[in-house]
């Protein structure tokens, strides 16, 4: 999958975000404070302006707290479909989205 390279602001939700492949798209994040959780905090728009791009991850992200894979970015801006791994009828996601989940809790625990 392709890394945000850049990012920029468009009023509202709305983030022009391109790829390292050229590719370029509008992400409308207006549906994402319904989901809750982490994504909430979009309801506060001077939060939500405040985004970055993790350079090594090639994700956006939100006080290196919140962030949005580069497969869904890519996904939203472009059109194109997700990745067939990350469709609900594979067998083996949840079991993989729970591993991801276990590495990422225990990376972030404080030493």
């Amino acid at each position: 999958m392709f890394d945000v390279i850049h990012a920029e602001y468009k009023g509202g939700y709305k983030i022009e975000v391109v790829f390292e492949n050229g590719r370029r798209g509008i992400v409308d994040f207006s549906d994402y404070t319904a989901r809750g959780g982490v994504f909430a905090r979009f309801a506060d728009m001077d939060y939500f302006k405040k985004f970055a791009i993790n350079r090594e991850l090639g994700v956006l992200t939100w006080d290196n707290a919140v962030d949005i894979a580069p497969e869904t970015l890519y996904a939203q801006a472009t059109g194109e479909p997700l990745p067939a791994w990350m469709h609900d009828n594979d067998e083996g996601l949840e079991r993989r989205v729970a591993e991801t989940a276990a590495i990422y809790v225990h990376s972030t625990k404080p030493l």
